[in-house]
């Protein structure tokens, strides 16, 4: 088990909503992933992001899905990809990533609490 967290460190870490307009294989990517882009609504606008996701989605099930993301890390560059969010799943059994996702309609943007 992690060590405890204050409640500010929790507040620290800033989780929104996206939702996924384009996703498209990597090529460059050393392991197979996807170039995301996500829009996070007006406040945030839209994110890029390379994302490991490619065992449980295609392309196509991927854009205009919501999506859970940490849209506060520094961008980072992946296999030539500025990701800008780092998209949130758990392993599967066997370590392929299951996206964490709303299960309601909610707004662009939103922020978990």
């Amino acid at each position: 088990m992690a060590d405890a967290l204050s409640f500010d460190d929790f507040l620290a870490v800033d989780i929104r909503v996206g939702r996924v307009l384009t996703a498209a294989p990597n090529p460059k990517a050393l392991k197979p992933a996807y170039v995301l882009t996500i829009d996070f609504g007006a406040e945030l606008g839209i994110k890029s992001s390379s994302a490991q996701l490619t065992v449980h989605y295609t392309p196509e099930q991927l854009v205009g899905r919501l999506v859970v993301a940490v849209v506060n890390f520094a961008p980072k560059r992946i296999a030539g990809v500025k990701s800008e969010v780092l998209v949130l799943g758990v392993p599967d059994a066997h370590g392929a990533v299951v996206l964490l996702e709303p299960t309601h309609g909610v707004p662009l943007g939103g922020r978990m609490f």
